[in-house]
């Protein structure tokens, strides 16, 4: 279920596949979860600004969602590791986050769609 979206500077160059394949397992492990479940999607910040726009840093931001029902403690272990593992992907200079959002049960659907 975890749906990983991962907003980064379009000029950033780094293995994409290759962190969101490692990030997958990390995931499962960290939350109890399968690795299938999850799902990253990439969006490159064409335009954005750090602080008052003088920093020549490059960015990346991290979000996780799952459903609700992890403890704090799974969730803060989630985004140690996920930094940590950012931090092998990544090394230029780099203003980054990582937030790991809960899903309300009650409202949230995910499904496919059958080819016709």
């Amino acid at each position: 279920m975890p749906q990983i979206l991962v907003d980064y500077s379009a000029e950033l160059d780094f293995d994409r596949q290759g962190f969101a394949k490692e990030l997958h397992p990390l995931i499962a492990e960290v939350i109890d979860t399968e690795v299938a479940a999850c799902k990253t999607v990439f969006r490159p910040a064409v335009e954005y600004v750090l602080g008052d726009g003088a920093s020549d840093e490059q960015m990346v931001l991290v979000e996780i969602k799952i459903l609700a029902g992890r403890s704090t403690e799974q969730r803060a272990e989630l985004t140690r590791r996920v930094l940590a593992l950012l931090g092998a992907y990544v090394t230029v200079p780099l203003a980054y986050g990582v937030e790991v959002t809960e899903l309300d049960r009650a409202t949230y659907r995910f499904g496919h769609l059958a080819a016709r």
